[in-house]
């Protein structure tokens, strides 16, 4: 009897090989092989010589090519639509990935209320019953009539009532459970969640349909699945949040259509997810006052300017290696700082542990954040708080430099109007402005013994 051939593929770049691997020698992921029963080929194929067809009729001009008036549907859901660029897209293939119990389904069944409105939208889910939808849709109050729900996992039967019933917007509640009969994998497994898309793709594009696909995500918060199904989607969201805190962080990692800056803001509430306009406030709400080691500091979220609060612990440390810990900003980055602070200023941190957190569940990855940081550094090891009304933004050099950032005005008028009194940037970057008429105090600095010298 003949053994079954089997495969390795990498689950991370798709990369196939017929013995494991450590180390995958495409991407160069380590213990990324997972073994997968090999396709039989398909026997007596043609080369495109011997039977292809002559697509020279279907070449098109570039002007020939009309985009219509309507290009996006309004998803209901502002800080959605920003994040897709304006709103979704038609015939786009969207992934939409999060950890469980993030509020993935609940923000797709949301938008269905709004979408239903004018427009048609087919539900598809392969975890969850039509009974199951119906009463969560009844809590978050979902009921309009152009909603249908299809309960299925056959993604070739799902694509040809996707193809028969012509709704304006489908859903597909979760890829991972979707399968190709002809494929022999399990549900989930690379080849099924590859395949399935790749139909999924051709489905939306040749009928013009906007198809919103939910992908889980792995251990290591990546979406579950080979990284060529990214490639192979217009546009991927990843819904990101601590599962114990209320607020909810969509983020564009990839967008054919808009910026992959662009974040939107949600609060959970018992009544489903509610947008949040001004992350500003809900980033700042609680901040002690008279506290040292804290500092605002106002970052660019692609087009929007946000306020958030850097906090700094520094105390004497037990261990024979001080400890260091950053949570929301680069690990790395946070050595720089001190080693910068440590060479330029004298102020040692050999014998100190140094905590660093970014309140709110945020993330600061702007080199912007680099001279709140180290006002909060200085502000927690020197017990001298910064004043409340003090925010401060710019990139610190090896030198003790403050250098230029980009989007200085917008910085100043979302501080000016979350009604903070003094605004610390880089000298270079208020060279060419026109500052009159501002009620906030801008004070430039070029070196980070001026920037603490402006709050001491």
């Amino acid at each position: 009897m003949a053994k079954s051939k089997f495969v390795y593929t990498c689950n991370q770049c798709g990369y196939e090989s017929s013995k494991w691997n450590g180390k995958c020698p495409s991407c160069g992921a380590w213990n990324s092989f997972e073994e997968e029963l090999a396709e039989s080929p398909v026997t007596g194929s043609k080369t495109s010589s011997q039977g292809g067809a002559d697509l020279s009729d279907s070449i098109l001009e570039l002007e020939e090519i009309g985009t219509g008036s309507e290009i996006r549907y309004d998803t209901g859901a502002g800080e959605l639509n920003r994040v897709l660029g304006g709103g979704l897209v038609k015939g786009s293939l969207v992934l939409l990935g999060g950890e469980p119990g993030i509020g993935k389904s609940t923000l797709l069944l949301q938008i269905c209320q709004y979408l239903g409105e004018e427009h048609s939208v087919l539900y598809v889910s392969g975890e969850e019953s039509a009974r199951q939808i119906k009463l969560r849709a009844e809590r978050l109050g979902v009921d309009t009539e152009n909603l249908y729900i299809l309960t299925a996992t056959d993604a070739e039967s799902v694509a040809e009532t996707i193809a028969s019933s012509a709704p304006d917007i489908a859903i597909i509640d979760s890829i991972q459970t979707m399968t190709i009969n002809r494929i022999t994998s399990a549900a989930g497994s690379l080849t099924q969640v590859r395949e399935c898309t790749n139909l999924f793709m051709h489905t939306a594009k040749s009928l013009e349909i906007p198809v919103i696909i939910v992908g889980h995500v792995n251990k290591d918060g990546a979406i579950a699945g080979p990284k060529v199904m990214e490639h192979i989607v217009d546009a991927v969201l990843y819904f990101e949040g601590e599962r114990h805190q209320s607020y909810r962080l969509l983020r564009a990692v990839k967008n054919r259509f808009g910026s992959t800056n662009e974040i939107g803001v949600f609060e959970m509430i018992d009544k489903g997810l509610r947008e949040v306009a001004n992350p500003s406030q809900m980033l700042l709400e609680g901040r002690p006052i008279g506290v040292s080691g804290t500092c605002v500091a106002c970052v660019i979220e692609g087009s929007r300017p946000v306020l958030a609060e850097v906090q700094a612990l520094a105390s004497k440390t037990s261990y024979s290696a001080p400890r260091r810990m950053a949570t929301g900003f680069d690990f790395n980055r946070l050595n720089i700082l001190i080693a910068v602070l440590e060479k330029r200023l004298g102020i040692y941190m050999g014998s100190l542990d140094v905590y660093l957190n970014i309140v709110g569940g945020f993330r600061l990855d702007e080199p912007a954040s680099d001279l709140p940081v180290a006002m909060a550094l200085y502000s927690g090891i020197m017990d001298k708080p910064v004043p409340a009304d003090v925010v401060s933004f710019g990139e610190i050099g090896l030198g003790g430099e403050i250098r230029s950032v980009p989007h200085i005005m917008q910085r100043i008028n979302e501080a000016e109007r979350m009604g903070f009194a003094k605004c610390i940037v880089p000298q270079q970057s208020v060279r060419s402005l026109d500052l009159s008429g501002l009620t906030i105090e801008v004070v430039p600095v070029n070196t980070l013994k001026k920037a603490f010298d402006a709050v001491s």
